[in-house]
């Protein structure tokens, strides 16, 4: 292997795959139907079941890098257990490595206070509680964070936020205690990317009206429940403000970096998946009179299916690697191509899965669609595929400037 695994990795991957085959896929059938009956408002009592079981085994907070808090792994000792993670919807909250609570998560290692960590971060390491990241608003194109439009305005010892969120990832969860919010502290900044601020707001606070679960292809609650917030004249603390006011910007960056590559992480893991199913799929249906898996245009999918998974793979590690060498903020290149390529090569490959196994592959009994609701989704969160081209082609042509 380019990058080979350490002995403390090895061992923690033979355990999570131990753990996935005793008691995650036996189990996924169990929590599709939950998600499905109980709804995006509720928690799924199978997750609450495994969860002290993974603890015992020790695997739990492997995602966070640099701290005692964690395993202590690098992100590229983290990439093939979190790939191992990623291949059921049912496995990262089971592990207390799911989104977006390892984002927040790391937000708060680095940089709340101590009462911040003791009063948040604690509880959500022992996966006592959820969180939300509140970012994205229905009223402005998104893909560029600068147009938030949501304010937080300084009111002597507190600061009042409003705004309107949605894609508000966990905040139906009954179990959701704090979010982190993005909004204006400096609208009038003439550096658009000094007018923002990040502050913790605890759900419970007056003002907060959580509207509705946003669907994803028909889906709430799988494979994350999405949501639509309001805040109105929301009074928080000024103590809750995050690094200092309009340093907004500047946390989403360090934090969507660690968040984009666990996706990417996962989504090797769900091709993978997505790929065994095809090839068990295709040789056993026969049509035309012989096996699905000798037609020609089947078996070249299978080969480009695996090519396409080494690729985002070996491009994936580089990143990692690039993030745990030089820093995330140099390597945001290499986590930009990461966020294309393999969203965009997980949406390909479960295409094909589902025309392999046919109408059937439309329904949900193969777990086809909603692996593919996973991928399309991931084009857009964390920032569209176009925003991360046009950052790879600036950093391109950068380096012929003096040309």
């Amino acid at each position: 292997m380019l990058y080979p695994m350490s002995p403390k990795v090895v061992e923690l991957k033979r355990k999570l795959e131990s753990f996935m085959d005793r008691h995650i896929y036996p189990n996924e059938e169990r929590f599709y139907r939950e998600a499905e009956e109980l709804g995006p408002w509720k928690v799924y009592p199978v997750v609450e079941e495994l969860k002290p079981l993974a603890r015992a085994e020790g695997l739990w907070n492997l995602f966070l890098p640099k701290s005692s808090h964690g395993a202590g792994l690098t992100n590229l000792e983290y990439a093939p257990l979190c790939e191992v993670m990623g291949r059921s919807h049912l496995a990262p909250e089971v592990f207390n490595c799911s989104a977006p609570d390892t984002g927040n998560m790391e937000v708060l290692e680095r940089y709340g206070s101590e009462k911040d960590k003791e009063h948040w971060l604690k509880p959500l390491l022992a996966g006592e509680i959820r969180s939300c990241f509140a970012m994205t608003e229905p009223a402005v194109a998104s893909s560029d964070a600068t147009n938030i439009e949501s304010s937080i305005v300084r009111d002597g010892d507190h600061y009042v936020i409003n705004g309107r969120k949605w894609y508000t990832t966990n905040a139906t969860d009954p179990r959701c205690k704090i979010c982190i919010f993005m909004g204006k502290t400096d609208p009038d900044n003439p550096d658009r990317h000094k007018q923002q601020s990040m502050i913790l707001v605890p759900m419970d606070t007056p003002g907060i009206e959580v509207k509705r679960p946003l669907p994803v292809f028909g889906f709430y609650g799988v494979p994350d429940r999405a949501s639509e917030v309001v805040f109105t004249n929301v009074r928080v603390p000024k103590e809750n403000m995050l690094l200092g006011e309009g340093r907004g910007f500047e946390i989403a960056q360090g934090r969507l970096g660690p968040g984009r590559i666990h996706h990417c992480m996962r989504l090797i893991g769900l091709s993978e998946r997505t790929l065994e199913k095809m090839c068990r799929r295709v040789r056993s249906r026969v049509a035309f009179g012989k096996p699905v898996s000798e037609q020609t245009v089947t078996q070249e999918r299978i080969a480009e299916a695996r090519i396409m998974i080494e690729q985002a793979r070996l491009l994936t590690l580089n990143a990692a690697y690039a993030m745990d060498t030089v820093g995330n903020k140099v390597a945001k290149a290499e986590i930009a191509m990461i966020k294309v390529a393999v969203p965009n090569m997980a949406c390909q490959i479960i295409d094909w899965a589902i025309q392999a196994h046919g109408g059937g592959g439309t329904s949900n009994d193969f777990g086809l669609t909603q692996a593919y609701a996973t991928a399309r989704l991931l084009r857009l969160a964390d920032g569209p595929d176009e925003v991360h081209r046009n950052q790879i082609a600036r950093f391109e042509l950068k380096k012929y400037s003096n040309v």
